[in-house]
Order: structure tokens, then sequence, then C-alpha cells
């Protein structure tokens, strides 16, 4: 068995989400609302005493540092786009702070949960009314937060394309932009747990139940901790160069296995937002040129890096 030849598709190596720019802008402006809102909350609580003020304002910088992973991550991406160091490209980039920014997420529901069973072994007296107060302003910041990132966010998620006449690729787990999902998810459970933090407290206040505010605490950290997971799976199988997309794979294998033409090596990874990579060798009695099996993988969104090697085997 000798090689025949080897056809490289492309050299472009510009792997970014088809929505980069757009997300940075997004991502940006999250950020310098959430940084406002933070100081305010930590100016405003010094000068009126307010613990509950204070604690709002410091987690909300928790929150911050991960958004601005993943604007830096955005900027950093579109810098060095064109940087031969990065073999596949800066595509990878935000699976990378998307990463960082779960771990992230992850050490802020441990830190609820452990403040929430202090505070059922050892109640503390509760402002109700300021704290309230505190979590409707939070609330109505992480909504806005939530408003910009949500459109360009939904881009990424539950659309498929056609790719031949028998199959259909799903790229609904595949292809969406982790670093841009890292910064919805923080979004989201910040504005989560302002509504179950509105919820215990008003429980609390009519009811007189003191564990209540502890208990959802608890609740809304276990919710916390399932996204961060979920993040962490998802960015670390690209990081890992899981394969990317098994509905993809089987269409490309049954593209190039016509004839006598047989798939012997197949590997498919993820280089960016939307774009993946294949590496495959074909084995045949009768090879045909390389244009002719690159011509069967024309057409595939998503596949932006091909490289096919074909064999010779003799009988």
């Amino acid at each position: 068995m000798h090689s025949h030849s080897i056809e490289q598709w492309t050299h472009d190596h510009a792997f970014l989400g088809e929505k980069h720019d757009n997300n940075e802008r997004r991502t940006w402006f999250v950020v310098v609302l959430t940084l406002v809102m933070m100081v305010g909350e930590i100016v405003a609580g010094s000068l009126f005493g307010s613990m509950a003020l204070l604690a709002d304002g410091w987690h909300m910088g928790t929150h911050a540092a991960a958004l601005g992973i993943a604007a830096f991550a955005y900027r950093f991406a579109r810098r060095h786009l064109g940087n031969a160091h990065f073999t596949f490209g800066t595509g990878k980039f935000g699976d990378l702070a998307a990463f960082a920014s779960a771990i992230i997420l992850g050490l802020i529901a441990v830190e609820i949960a452990y403040e929430s069973v202090l505070r059922l072994i050892n109640p503390v007296p509760i402002v109700y009314g300021e704290a309230m107060a505190v979590a409707a302003l939070g609330l109505g910041v992480n909504l806005a937060s939530v408003w910009l990132l949500r459109d360009s966010h939904d881009h990424h998620h539950g659309h498929g394309h056609p790719h031949d006449d028998h199959a259909e690729h799903d790229h609904h787990h595949h292809h969406h932009d982790n670093n841009l999902r890292a910064a919805y998810v923080h979004v989201m459970t910040d504005a989560a747990t302002s509504v179950l933090a509105i919820a215990a407290l008003a429980v609390a206040m009519y009811s007189g139940w003191v564990w209540a505010d502890p208990a959802v605490g608890l609740i809304g950290s276990a919710v916390i901790a399932s996204w961060a997971f979920g993040l962490i799976k998802s960015s670390g199988a690209v990081l890992l160069d899981v394969r990317a997309d098994e509905k993809l794979e089987r269409v490309i294998r049954a593209r190039m296995e016509v004839g006598e033409d047989r798939v012997t090596d197949l590997h498919l990874w993820q280089v960016g937002p939307g774009h993946c990579a294949v590496l495959l060798s074909v084995v045949s009695d009768k090879p045909k040129q390389p244009a002719v099996y690159k011509r069967r993988l024309a057409g595939l969104k998503g596949l932006s890096h091909v490289t096919v090697e074909v064999e010779t085997c003799p009988h």
C-alpha cells in the first residue's frame, strides 16, 4: 500500500463565529453595565452601612470578572486572527475562556451553598425591605444583560442544515459559541438568584420562616452548579478535540465511500464556533484525482478545513 497524494482543501484559518464582532460588542456592554452596578452597590453599601448592598456588590464583581474573561477572549481571537503561531487559528480561545468562566461559576455555587448552610445553622437578622430592593435592582440589571446577549445566543441554538439527499445535519449541540454561552449563563445565574432571593425574602417576611432564605439559597446553588457542569463539559469537549459531530461524520463517510472507495481513517474536530476540521484517508483499488474527493465534500456547512489522503491498495 502506498500513498497516492495528499490534498489540502483550504489554508484559511479564520475560524471565528458568524457574529463574532457583534457578540464582542454586546459582551463588553454587559461588562460595563455589571461594573457600574457593582461599584454603585459597594459605594452605597459603604455609605449607608448596608451589608446586603455590599455583599451583592462583591457578588456581582465575580460575574463581572467572568464576563470580562469572555470579552477579552473575543478581542484576543480577533486581534490574532492571522497569527501563524496558532496552527488552527484562534477559534478555540473562546472555549478556553468559557472553561475558565465555568470554573468561576462553580466556585460561586460553592460559596452560595456554604453561606446558606451557615445561615441555616446560625440564622441572622434580615432587613427585608432593603434586601428585596437590592434584589429587585440587581434583577433589573440582569434582565437588561440577558436581553443584550439573548439574540446572539439564540442564533447558535436549535437550527439544522440539510447536507445531502438522505441526511440532515443538526448543529444544535455542536457548533454554538461556548464563550457567548458562558456570558449568557452568568447573567442568567444572577437573574435566577435574584428571583429566588425575592421569593424567599417575601415568604420569610410574611410567614416568619427565617430558614426559607438559606433553603432557597441551597436550591439556587444546585442549579448554578448544574449549569457550570454543563458548560465545563461542552467547552472541555472542544478543548480536548472530542468527536465534534457524529451526524456530520456519517455524512462525510457516506459521501466518500462511493464504489470501491473506502474510508480507513477519519478525524473530525471543532476548531471554532461553526467550524470543523476533518482529516481522512481513502483507500481504493482505482484511486481518483484528489479534486474528485474534494468535490464530494463541497457544500457541507461547518466543514472549514479538510485534508484528504488518497492511497492505492493492490489486490
